[in-house]
């Protein structure tokens, strides 16, 4: 024997085993045998309409029986099977009927491509029996598998009429997939778009799952004059209410669908869930990839013949295609908004309003759609929560901070002193300020810092100046463990008595020192070196208002111990007030001053509770 003859062989597949993968990997739920058998009998329908263009398609789907005795049987007048045909695809684990000249197809008007959706019948049934009778010729027969790989075909004296009937007895522990209320339910989900009659018969009544296409859904142009229907469309296969609906399609007309509008505000980080149809099959009802992140603001109903499904047929591949086509859907639903801002301005605000995340999510990525609907956005302000244009209306001036601690710090003293400061803190609010001046060069719009809030205080007079000086200077001194500097003026409201500020450097400053108190010794050494560089020169600022009854009393007293003991505990209110944490330091100067201050009131008392 030559020592180098090869010697071929064949693969042996489990068949067994394939079903355990396709019911715990491939597919999602083993109700998917009903959307396998549905898509085989669509296919068929359409090859025979390929081939007579008049024939009119049907599909009926009958419960027998009941529990574990039930046997559910579908049938459709597709083009049906040959006894070649069968050998083919029927027994060739991963052959597809949807071939020309041995070749899978690229481009073809049937749903299923991979030739293993009959398999997943086995996950509810011991058998599969099939009854077929072809157009194109020859006898009708009958196929039976078995899930251990083994099939026999038999042929039939009677002769019947062309296509395909499926039979499955419910196996034990399946008997969920075989209950009336559930097929018709899953049915419904699968089907309810299909072009061709889906009938159901159970339990002596008969009934159509499916209804034909609206004259809008095949031209999107008349969905805007069917408003009830689309919205009545919307709500059945989507399950809950909604407010309103856009029009959406690709460049090439091949996707198409309608984004329908929530009537409740959507969480940023909410998972998206769409509803997708291929060739009108549902793909996924829970598709998060289909539209957009910027989109989640709505619920959309998409059909396609264009895109790839996975082999499971629940999700599309994550190719240049539907990145195309995710990007054309986009642009439509970005376009429909801005003719929205034309046409029908109110209608848009209402949207704007109760969506506003979203439309500034989009608005930062597309300037133009920023032009159009800016006036419409709302924004917190120091006159209280307010549309941009209003705001632009009634300002020549505006100021805005970019994070929300900012614009805690000189919320009150700004909106006493009716200074119009936004609050560009929230997600994409800071952006979409900063671009204003662009739109607005007239205008002056610009970053508040709370350092710069000082230009609204009144300083105070040279007498008083002299006057307080040295209370000043105590007070300073008190601070000064944290980098912290007293400034004694007058501003709006009089009850706020006192305003921590910072800049960017010294807020740094206080986060390594935060950092440090929680870090290991070896991180915290590094992080002391590095505070000790900004030591020198940054500083926070105390504003304490002469304004206040309670300032004025403590820098009239002339006591500096009740002074540097109310001085630390303003800083302390002030940062709390502004929403800084306090580190140990400063958590110690607020215990310590309550304690300081009940023991000042007691002493204020003699025995009994009596003035002294």
């Amino acid at each position: 024997m030559n020592r180098h003859a090869q010697e071929d062989f064949r693969f042996q597949v489990d068949l067994s085993g394939m079903i355990h993968i396709l019911s715990n990997h491939l597919y999602s739920s083993s109700k998917v045998f009903l959307r396998e058998l549905l898509q085989n009998a669509v296919d068929a329908i359409t090859a025979m309409r390929e081939r007579e263009a008049s024939h009119q398609g049907r599909v009926r789907v009958e419960i027998i029986g009941t529990g574990s005795g039930a046997t559910l049987a579908m049938e459709d007048n597709g083009i049906g099977l040959t006894e070649e045909d069968i050998h083919e695809f029927l027994a060739m684990i991963g052959q597809s009927s949807k071939r020309k000249d041995g070749k899978l197809v690229g481009e073809t008007s049937f749903i299923g491509r991979f030739g293993i959706g009959l398999l997943s019948c086995f996950m509810v049934s011991e058998e599969i029996v099939l009854l077929t009778r072809s157009a194109k010729g020859g006898p009708s027969l009958e196929w039976r598998g078995k899930p251990d790989g083994t099939y026999s075909i038999r042929k039939l004296e009677s002769e019947l009429s062309c296509g395909t009937k499926v039979y499955l007895r419910c196996k034990p522990g399946s008997e969920l997939y075989f209950d009336p209320a559930n097929v018709e339910a899953w049915l419904s989900d699968y089907g309810s778009l299909l072009p061709y009659p889906i009938l159901f018969e159970a339990e002596g009544s008969c009934k159509t799952i499916n209804m034909p296409h609206p004259d809008w859904m095949n031209n999107l142009a008349l969905a805007r004059g069917s408003r009830e229907e689309v919205l009545k469309f919307g709500e059945q296969l989507l399950g809950e209410s909604v407010r309103d609906f856009i029009p959406l399609t690709s460049s090439s007309g091949r996707t198409c669908g309608i984004a329908y509008i929530l009537p409740y505000a959507v969480n940023l980080s909410a998972k998206r869930s769409h509803r997708v149809y291929l060739k009108y099959m549902l793909v996924s009802e829970s598709a998060e990839n289909i539209v957009p992140d910027w989109a989640f603001f709505v619920k959309c109903i998409i059909w396609t013949d264009e895109l790839q499904p996975t082999a499971s047929r629940e999700h599309f591949y994550e190719n240049e295609k539907l990145e195309t086509v995710r990007s054309e859907l986009g642009e439509s639903l970005r376009r429909e908004l801005m003719t929205l801002a034309d046409l029908d301005p109110e209608r848009l605000k209402g949207i704007i309003q109760l969506h506003a995340l979203s439309m500034k999510a989009l608005a930062v990525e597309d300037e133009a759609f920023f032009r159009m609907i800016h006036r419409w956005l709302p924004f917190e302000s120091s006159y209280g929560r307010r549309d941009l244009g209003e705001l632009l209306d009634e300002n020549d001036e505006l100021y805005y901070t970019i994070t929300l601690d900012e614009y805690r710090q000189i919320m009150h003293v700004a909106s006493a002193q009716s200074l119009p400061v936004i609050n560009g803190g929230y997600v994409y609010d800071a952006g979409l300020l900063a671009g204003l001046p662009y739109l607005y060069p007239h205008k002056k719009i610009e970053r508040l810092l709370p350092e710069d809030v000082s230009f609204s205080f009144i300083d105070l007079t040279a007498e008083e100046r002299r006057q307080y000086y040295e209370l000043t200077r105590d007070g300073d001194a008190a601070l000064q463990r944290f980098r912290c500097r007293v400034q004694l003026k007058r501003f709006k409201p009089s009850t706020l008595p006192s305003l921590f500020t910072l800049s960017k450097e010294s807020s740094d400053l206080r986060n390594l020192v935060a950092a440090e108190e929680v870090s290991t010794t070896e991180l915290s050494s590094i992080l002391g070196s590095l505070s000790s560089a900004y030591e020198d020169q940054l500083y926070s600022t105390l504003y304490l208002n002469l304004d206040n009854e309670v300032v004025a009393r403590v820098f009239g007293s002339g006591n500096r111990a009740i002074l540097v003991a109310a001085v630390e505990m303003l800083y302390v209110n002030a940062l709390m007030m502004g929403h800084y944490p306090l580190n140990r330091k400063e958590m110690k100067v607020l215990n310590e001053g309550i304690l300081r201050f009940i023991d000042l009131g007691l002493s204020a008392y003699g025995k009994g509770g009596e003035t002294p």
